[in-house]
């Protein structure tokens, strides 16, 4: 399969899963009284919109440069996960605050029925399956967005962990656990809208690959024909792509041919090597000898 029928593959097994699963919990939650299992239906739901703009955003990182974005659009995948961020931020506050509310209402809580118990269940195996096949093709596409949409998938799987520890203990004559255990949802949610917004922010600020991917990338340079050593090498993630500014040196006396084939060497080389390496812009000093 191409990119594209990947994209459109995972994103509709993503959409379809995630609005059958969230009918499902939110029925089981409001027949079975479970204000949790309602919360995890919410969470679900969430999912859906998630799913949506990760599509939105890959396939729109996928257009090819043109006259008013010469360096392409790979950034609006970055784009598309500070969103699914920020859609998690608001689903795991919104959770707490219903979890508040019935602490605080001073009401009498219902017990939930074995309807939500059974709805926890086939929501945590549904959505691990759901991360481990996002995952599966995002890594294959090295999509952040749909990596981010993967994590929103185990979010919600340890969510609904977290909906059948409260639901179990509120049967088992523990009622206020059903809220508590809203408020344990929504700390877990938090965390994972902090990793991928952490992570999205990185890839839209120019930020450097890390000493251990240079250190690797300047080695292989320094071993392609015609280079003496590295005298400069920077490195900027780009979206899910590379852009890398590099100054090597060559003999002193090479004539222009050569060290113009010479950086045209390294440059396709680079670029063979490390597969995310969108383009590498290369200048030839004279060496010592």
């Amino acid at each position: 399969m191409d990119e594209k029928t990947i994209v459109k593959k995972v994103s509709k097994v993503g959409i379809f899963g995630n609005v059958l699963l969230s009918a499902f919990k939110l029925i089981a939650g409001l027949l079975g009284n479970s204000g949790a299992m309602v919360s995890d239906a919410v969470h679900s739901l969430s999912d859906v919109f998630a799913t949506f703009i990760a599509y939105l955003g890959v396939r729109m990182s996928m257009q090819p440069e043109d006259e008013e974005h010469p360096y392409g659009h790979e950034r609006l995948e970055s784009a598309a996960s500070l969103i699914l961020g920020v859609i998690l931020a608001v689903t795991g506050l919104s959770i707490a605050s219903t979890g508040v509310h019935k602490l605080m209402a001073g009401e009498e809580i219902p017990i939930p029925t074995i309807l939500p118990i059974i709805a926890a269940v086939v929501s945590i195996v549904t959505k691990e399956a759901m991360f481990w096949y996002t995952m599966y093709y995002a890594k294959k596409l090295d999509s952040s967005a749909f990596k981010a949409d993967a994590w929103h998938h185990r979010s919600d799987a340890i969510s609904s962990v977290g909906s059948f520890i409260g639901i179990g203990l509120a049967r088992l004559g523990f009622p206020i656990m059903d809220p508590i255990a809203s408020l344990f949802i929504c700390i877990f949610i938090l965390k994972v809208a902090y990793d991928i917004s952490k992570d999205a922010f990185v890839k839209m600020l120019d930020t450097s690959c890390g000493k251990e991917f240079e250190d690797n990338l300047r080695e292989f340079i320094e071993k392609q024909p015609g280079v003496q050593q590295v005298d400069l090498l920077h490195t900027r993630q780009f979206g899910n792509k590379i852009y890398i500014d590099l100054e090597i040196a060559a003999k002193r006396d090479s004539t222009l041919v050569e060290a113009h084939d010479i950086a045209e060497s390294v440059h396709n080389s680079v670029e063979q090597q490390y597969p995310n390496v969108k383009h590498v812009m290369v200048h030839v000093n004279p060496g010592n000898s």
